[in-house]
């Protein structure tokens, strides 16, 4: 037996609620690998989860975690041991805010030699999804332009990047203490908190973007489908304004999916969908399972290598021991953030 320690999430309370325990961890089962976390994360499901308002999360208490990277220390008896020892990535939705834990081996996917964990877990769950939402759900082009709401966080400065590297024009939203960062990453800044924001946009792009990813949800989608051009593509992947909202998250999530779908409909060109990075991941062991498992192995191996040669660079807003988490998710929930990015975990 193995101790671990882990931040538990007991209930809906305020992030000082959060629970640091140890437990004991049994050897590796058939098909599993323990592994000992070396870089996990804060993400929005965080915040959601606390409220209880994130779709498909876990009764409580449960461990959060969306993601990490880690060390492989043991594996099953079924499982290589020429796994042993080597770095891994692992999307997990939750359970990651540990030092150690037991995951399916057939999960992991290698990081490639010269990424240092935390580098490499900015990529995880955000490099996945911004680059499947940019060339899958957008097929964005070279020469086409684009919106990113909350251009400054995870998966925003990960996305406005790999646009750019598509030879996309970026315009994003963010505080105005970003956006000399977010110039220097080849973005055209817009002050999210000014209320003339869509008219902002419109003065840069007269005739409408070519696609807008907006993570907020809400009476925001509106305002993104009419900025579009008349081919353009709407990309919500979120609904950030419905956090403390009172409404039951699936109604929230239903209505926006309902939106979408009526917008669809309409005699136009233009396109509006919902990311869901699990999209199609089917039961365990099921033959969806194992094309998910591939596909999110080709794409998050994909960004890894982008970041290796330089063409992404890893943005950490900031650094905390895991035994800080409750102060890590507090600065990720706090309006006046000093750095833009994701907020990492140190075991």
């Amino acid at each position: 037996m193995n101790t671990a320690t882990e931040v538990v999430l007991p209930g809906k309370v305020a992030p000082s609620g959060l629970r640091v325990v140890k437990r004991e961890l049994p050897a590796p089962g058939a098909g599993q690998a323990r592994v000992r976390v070396e870089s996990t994360a804060v993400s929005f499901a965080e915040s959601a989860m606390r409220r209880g308002r994130y779709f498909g999360q876990p009764a409580f208490p449960f461990v959060p975690g969306y993601d990490l990277v880690g060390i492989v220390e043991a594996v099953g008896p079924d499982v290589d041991r020429a796994l042993i020892g080597t770095r891994v990535a692992a999307l997990t939705k939750t359970g990651a805010w540990a030092t150690a834990v037991l995951l399916t081996a057939a999960d992991l996917v290698d990081v490639p030699d010269g990424i240092g964990a935390d580098e490499a877990e900015t990529l995880i769950v955000n490099g996945v999804t911004a680059y499947q939402m940019l060339h899958g759900a957008a097929k964005v082009r070279a020469g086409q332009t684009v919106l990113i709401l909350g251009v400054s966080g995870g998966v925003g400065t990960i996305l406005a990047q790999l646009a750019r590297q598509a030879g996309a024009r970026v315009i994003g939203t963010a505080n105005p203490r970003h956006h000399e960062a977010l110039r220097a990453l080849g973005v055209e800044p817009v002050d999210y908190r000014a209320p003339d924001v869509t008219a902002r946009v419109r003065a840069l792009t007269p005739g409408g973007v070519d696609a807008v990813f907006d993570h907020l949800g809400g009476a925001s989608v509106g305002r993104s489908y009419r900025l579009l051009n008349r081919t353009g593509t709407l990309v919500c992947y979120s609904i950030a304004s419905k956090l403390d909202d009172r409404t039951p998250v699936v109604f929230s999530f239903v209505a926006l999916l309902g939106r979408l779908a009526y917008w669809n409909y309409l005699p136009t060109k233009k396109h509006a969908s919902f990311y869901d990075i699990w999209a199609g991941s089917g039961k365990p062991g099921s033959a969806k399972r194992e094309v998910f498992r591939a596909r999110l192995r080709t794409d998050l191996t994909h960004v890894f290598g982008l970041l290796r040669d330089g063409t992404l660079t890893a943005q950490i807003a900031a650094r905390f021991p895991l035994g800080e988490a409750a102060a890590a998710l507090e600065l990720s929930e706090s309006s006046n953030r000093t750095a833009l990015g994701k907020i990492v975990l140190v075991p």
